[in-house]
This record gives structure tokens, C-alpha cells and sequence, in this order.
């Protein structure tokens, strides 16, 4: 049985998610709680932990905190983050982390349950390649590639331990000569996890000549990518050209550039990451090499102002003018002439100065399209740069709407008020809802449903509570005779007057004058 831990600074909340979890799956799971990050991690500490479901903001050591410090653990569980709408920023920062959902408060049980479903497949899959390892043969090649992977991550070992470490997975043969390829998938198969790419990668290795396969090493990187280290150019060339002629199975690749002596492994690691993320310009699953990117333009100004004019039209419904602007600072030809660092110059900008912007401005509400933002505040989210681009157009777009929308209810809300102050100052007059919709010029259709929205209640009962309130004050601060108060308190005759008073109040005014008369003198 798996272990959950909830971790949330509120009793209820933590009790409520397990409630929803338990209803839609009896006895599959076991749970621990926590109410801030310190707590919950000691129990990952101490308690081997499958899922953990935590809240943002918490005393003592918040969510934030706690999913980073998680990361330094060896082994870590799934992460699911809870937010509220006034935690944009915080859940921004959260699922750029380790995170595998992002859910919003209230929960809702559907989403939850969604939510619990795709972990546990994900789970289940990951268990499965841990059985597979179980052989000596996979805990041979898992050794290698745990190995090589820790090579490739300590970039500063002295060149003795370095030679050491090849030698003892038997890929000293890199002092002669090597090349890096680092692949990533690009195809359209859902679920495409790292077993399955593999496999299909090896599968395309193993029908290339067989001298130019027998020396190489692989590992996935912390960005899922498969890095392949081959003694042979040649067969990182005859994976360029299955690239092309694959109908079934498709990456893309960076290459370094050949290179020989163990001290050059991270150069050229890093050449071959450097080039994949040039595959980004590309319309469809190819190579790039590193030669060809290295004197990439570095002498650019990223066009903030341009930037910052589509953001000040957004809620102006110029889409066409904030897309002739978008085509000129994603200009498909400049970008490419320049390094990449001009694109992620412009994806930062358009963070900046338009998206968090109109968060900041328009406040917490704008947390419903946070995934779509999610998505496009970050380049590497996408294979192709046509995608990213018509990307920040859709959001550009469901932006300007959300604005005019944010902007028109600011503005309804001040006429609204102004409607209320009209009748205050005109409630004795034969006053109807075609005078004060035609007063604040609104629809009168618009105007009644807009005036429910703002005072809760429909525009003949507010005036009649509003004529009733004035009726009260005269009743019991003046000797006025009730039929003189009921066309003073606006009422077109003293039986309508002493009905509506009665159906408010409960008592007719004459007993209402007369309590407020002996409560007055004892």
C-alpha cells in the first residue's frame, strides 16, 4: 500500500483531501500528515514516502522550501503542490521545480482524482523498470550509466580519478577520440518514458555497421534527454539519417564537435546540449551540430520597447496590431542569425513586461490560465519555435479578452455605484429601473443583471429596502402623520406603503413608531 503525505498548515484541509482520496480509492493508500515543511520533512526522513501532497504557504518552512530541500534527497517521492489564488507567484517558481501537478483551491474532486490516477500509472512504470534491473546484465548497465551520469555531472575531478572512474566502466577507449549526441524525443507517442526511447534507439543502433557501434555509453540527463557517447563519428552520422527517413520514430540531436582526451568530456557534453537546443529553430526532428552554431551573433539588443507596447495593448482589442508586432520581435530570420540567448532574451522580456504584469495589475484571478502561462514563460517547453510562436499569440490574445473583461468590470462597477447613489439621493420620486439604467447609460437588460451582481439583490427589492430604511427614520426621529411618511419615503399610497412595511418589518409602521416611542421614554 502506498504512503501519502499531506502536508498543510490547516487541519481541515488536510482531513478534507484525504476524505476525497479515500472515497474514490478505498484501501489503496496509506497517510501521514504534516503542517509545515519542517514536520514533513522529517517523515520523508524517517518514512519512506510515495506521494507528497503540499500546500504553498506555511509557517516555519513552506512549501517552496520544503520541494527544494526534497531535491537533495537520494531517494525522492512525487510531488504534488496546492495553491491558493494569491499564490501565482510562489506556484510559478514551484512548478518550474520537480513537480508533477499543480492544483488549485478549492480542490476539486475530479482534478484530484485525475491527478491520482496519472501518478499511480507513473508509479507503476517506474516500479516495472526497477524490477527489469533486478538481472545482472541490467544492474551491469545501470552501474555504467550511474557512473558515467556522476561523470558528467561533477565537472571539476582531477584527471587521475577521472581515468580512474572510465576505466572501471571501460570507457577509457574516449582518450583516443569521441563524440557526444544528446537526443530528444519529438514525436507525438503519449507516454513516451525513458525504457521505451531506449529501447527504440538501441533498436536503430543495432542495424547500423557494426564497427561503428561496438564502443559507446549512454545516460538520461536531469532534462530526460539521452546522452550518447560513441567512439565512431560515423554512426552519430548514420543516426542523422534515420532521423530523416523514420516514418515511426522521431528526435531530434545536438552534436559536439570529435574530440579527443578524457579532460574534454564536459566540453563536449556541453557543445552537444548547446546545438540540441538549436533543433528549436527547426520545423521538424533533425540535427544540429555544434560547428554550425558556435559564431552565432551574440551582438544583439532585445527589443524591450516593442515588448512593452504589445503589453500596453492588451484589452484595446488590436489584436492585429499587437500581431504585426509580435511577427517583428519573432522575426524567424533575426532570430536565427543571432545566438540563442536573444530568444530567451525575448521569452524574459514577455515575461516581465507583459504576463506578469497583467497578474500583478489585475490580481489573482488570472490564475485560471496559469498553465497556459506555465507553458509559454519557458522556450524549453516547446520542440519548435512555430509552436512557441503561435503559443505567445493564443496567450496574447486570451490576455487582451481577460483585460477588457477585468477593465469593463471596474468600469460597470463604478457606474454601479453611481446607479446606488442616484437612488439615495432620488428614492422619494416615482423612481423605476428604465430611470437609473438610462441615467448611468447602460442596457436595461445589462443593467438589472449587472445590479444583482453588485448589491445581491434585484432593483425593486433594494428600493424597496432603501424607501423602508428612510420610513423607519422618520417614524422614529419626527411627528410626521404615516401617510406623509409614505409619500416622503417615496410610496404611491399608504396601503402599498403599510403592506411593504409589514412584509420588511414584521409590525405595521403606526406599532413600529409606538415601540420606537416607549423604548425612547421608558
Amino acid at each position: 500500500m502506498r504512503k501519502v503525505l499531506i502536508v498543510d498548515d490547516e487541519k481541515n484541509i488536510r482531513l478534507g483531501l484525504k476524505a476525497m482520496i479515500v472515497r474514490e480509492f478505498p484501501d489503496t493508500y496509506e497517510f501521514e500528515f504534516a503542517g509545515d515543511g519542517a514536520e514533513a520533512l522529517e517523515v520523508i526522513v524517517s518514512t519512506p514516502i510515495d506521494i507528497v501532497i503540499t500546500d504553498i504557504r506555511m509557517p516555519v518552512m513552506d512549501g517552496i522550501m520544503l520541494i527544494n530541500r526534497i531535491q537533495e534527497l537520494e531517494s525522492k517521492p512525487t510531488l504534488v503542490i496546492l495553491s491558493g489564488h494569491d499564490d501565482f507567484h510562489y506556484a510559478k517558481e514551484a512548478i518550474r521545480c520537480d513537480v508533477k501537478e499543480y492544483l488549485l483551491k478549492p480542490i476539486v474532486r475530479d482534478e484530484l482524482s485525475r491527478t491520482m490516477l496519472r501518478l499511480e500509472k507513473e508509479l507503476k512504470q517506474k516500479e516495472q523498470m526497477t524490477a527489469q534491473l533486478t538481472n545482472s546484465s541490467h544492474q551491469r548497465e545501470a552501474y555504467k550509466e550511474s557512473q558515467l551520469s556522476y561523470l558528467l555531472r561533477q565537472s571539476h575531478l582531477a584527471e587521475d580519478d577521472l581515468r580512474s572512474r572510465l576505466q572501471t566502466i571501460e570507457m577509457d577507449w574516449i582518450e583516443e577520440g569521441f563524440q557526444f549526441g544528446v537526443l530528444q524525443y519529438r514525436g507525438t507517442i503519449e507516454g513516451m518514458g525513458h525504457a521505451e526511447f531506449l529501447a527504440r534507439i538501441q533498436a536503430e543502433i543495432s542495424n547500423a555497421p557494426e564497427h561503428v557501434r561496438e564502443r559507446r555509453g549512454y545516460v538520461f540527463d536531469k532534462k530526460n534527454q539521452l546522452v550518447l557517447v560513441a567512439e565512431h563519428a560515423e554512426l552519430f552520422q548514420y543516426l542523422s539519417e534515420r532521423i530523416i527517413g523514420s516514418g515511426y520514430f522521431s528526435y531530434s540531436m545536438g552534436l559536439s564537435e570529435f574530440t579527443c582526451g578524457i579532460t574534454n568530456l564536459h566540453k563536449a557534453y556541453e557543445e552537444a546540449q548547446q546545438a540540441l537546443k538549436y533543433t528549436f529553430l527547426q520545423s521538424a526532428p533533425g540535427v544540429a551540430r555544434f560547428e554550425s552554431v558556435r559564431q552565432k551573433s551574440r551582438d544583439f539588443t532585445v527589443p524591450a520597447e516593442t515588448i512593452q507596447k504589445i503589453g500596453n495593448m492588451l484589452g484595446t482589442d488590436r489584436n492585429k496590431e499587437m500581431t504585426a508586432l509580435l511577427l517583428e520581435v519573432l522575426d524567424m530570420k533575426t532570430v536565427a542569425r543571432f545566438d540563442l540567448a536573444y530568444l530567451e532574451g525575448i521569452s524574459k522580456s514577455f515575461n516581465d513586461l507583459v504576463f506578469d504584469k497583467v497578474f500583478h495589475v489585475y490580481g489573482g484571478e488570472s490564475v485560471e490560465i496559469l498553465r497556459l502561462f506555465k507553458k509559454v514563460g519557458d522556450i524549453s517547453n516547446f520542440n519548435y519555435f512555430h509552436d512557441y510562436f503561435h503559443s505567445v499569440e493564443g496567450l496574447l490574445h486570451r490576455l487582451n479578452d481577460y483585460v477588457r473583461s477585468m477593465k469593463t468590470f471596474h468600469i460597470d462597477h463604478k457606474e454601479m455605484k453611481k446607479a446606488v447613489q442616484y437612488m439615495q439621493d432620488n428614492y422619494q420620486k416615482d423612481l423605476n429601473m428604465t430611470m437609473v439604467s438610462n441615467h448611468v447609460s447602460l442596457n436595461y437588460s445589462y443593467f438589472s443583471q449587472a445590479f444583482k451582481e453588485f448589491t445581491g439583490e434585484s432593483f425593486v427589492h433594494y428600493l424597496k429596502k432603501l424607501r423602508i430604511d428612510k420610513a423607519r427614520e422618520l417614524l422614529a426621529s419626527t411627528d410626521y402623520k404615516i401617510y406623509e411618511i409614505s409619500e416622503l419615503a417615496g410610496f404611491e399610497n399608504t396601503k402599498h406603503f403599510s403592506r411593504v412595511f409589514k412584509e420588511l418589518e414584521g409590525v405595521s409602521p403606526q406599532e413600529y413608531r409606538d415601540q420606537r416611542h416607549v423604548m425612547r421614554h421608558g
